[in-house]
């Protein structure tokens, strides 16, 4: 396959976008996670080149200036998220489809740059409230930076139509059976 198709899963955060890109994979659909660039360091566990390749500021705007991405933006003031264009190709040279959980304005970027090669999918929790008790339970964000990821929540959520396909996960299950049923259709179709 020199060029497979691309699964692109965005949402606010605490929707459950990784939970069922996880779930996906697990699943065996013929599918690899693209790994994204940022520009912030690591998070408790998390190990470049698994979790995200994390680059500097610096490093990462010189790949910007080398056009290396597919798309990127400044998610957060300096902080810097990207999908590499050689993370695709290297996932497209092992035979695979390339399955994205990423922010929505670059989900919206990649569907545009591959119109008939990808399916966008949006997860939508049932309420803001549901989300933010999500991010409140995951125990990972400081005051501020719940109270920032709210806020970008509500801008995000007015983007879902932006999207091929809707899916709301007030139940997990049903939510994980719907997106198994709709990209292995993709897939296949």
């Amino acid at each position: 396959m020199s060029q497979g198709k691309l699964i692109i899963f965005s949402a606010p955060s605490g929707s459950g976008k990784s939970t069922i890109v996880n779930y996906l994979i697990k699943q065996g659909v013929p599918v690899e996670f693209s790994i994204s660039a940022c520009s912030r360091a690591p998070r408790g566990e998390e190990k470049h080149g698994e979790h995200y390749y994390f680059l500097s500021p610096e490093e990462f705007k010189a790949k910007v200036d080398a056009d290396e991405f597919l798309e990127w933006e400044e998610v957060y003031e300096g902080s810097y998220y990207g999908t590499l264009r050689s993370e695709v190709n290297r996932i497209w040279a092992n035979g695979k489809h390339v399955i994205f959980d990423i922010d929505v304005v670059g989900g919206i970027n990649l569907k545009k740059k591959f119109p008939n090669k990808a399916l966008s999918v949006f997860i939508k929790a049932p309420s803001v409230d549901a989300l933010k008790e999500r991010l409140i339970t995951r125990n990972t964000e400081s005051e501020a930076n719940l109270n920032m990821r709210l806020d970008k929540a509500e801008k995000e959520m007015t983007y879902a139509k932006d999207f091929d396909l809707v899916i709301i996960n007030d139940d997990l299950k049903m939510a994980q059976k719907e997106a198994y049923q709709k990209v292995t259709d993709f897939i296949n179709g």
